[in-house]
C-alpha cells in the first residue's frame, strides 16, 4: 500500500509554509509518528510525522520550497501492495 504524505493543516491565518528539511530520504525505513520533515511558517515550526510504518518511497518537494495546505510532499510504501491511501500529511 502506498500512503501519500501531504502538507498538514497550517495555523489560523497562515496560507503557506517553507519545507525546511527532510529528516529521511527515499529508501529509509520510517516508523509511525516519526518526524519526517520540518515546515516553517512566520509563526511556528511544525513537525511532519510519518502516518504509518513503512519505507519512504519518494520525495516530491525539495527543501526550501514554499508549500500550501494539502500539497503532495512524499509517499511512503508499507502494508499490502497495490493500493493507495491518503492517510498522512506533510
Amino acid at each position: 500500500m502506498t500512503t501519500e504524505i501531504r502538507v498538514p493543516q497550517l495555523p489560523e491565518s497562515v496560507a503557506d509554509a517553507t519545507l525546511v528539511a527532510w529528516h529521511k530520504q527515499p529508501g529509509d525505513t520510517v516508523k509511525r509518528d516519526e518526524n519526517l520533515a520540518d515546515l516553517e511558517t512566520d509563526k511556528v515550526v511544525l513537525e511532519v510525522p510519518a502516518p504509518a510504518n513503512g519505507v519512504l518511497k519518494e520525495l516530491k518537494i525539495a527543501g526550501g520550497t514554499t508549500v500550501r495546505l494539502e500539497t503532495l510532499g512524499a509517499s511512503c510504501r508499507g502494508g499490502p501492495t497495490g493500493s493507495t491511501t491518503t492517510a498522512g500529511t506533510v
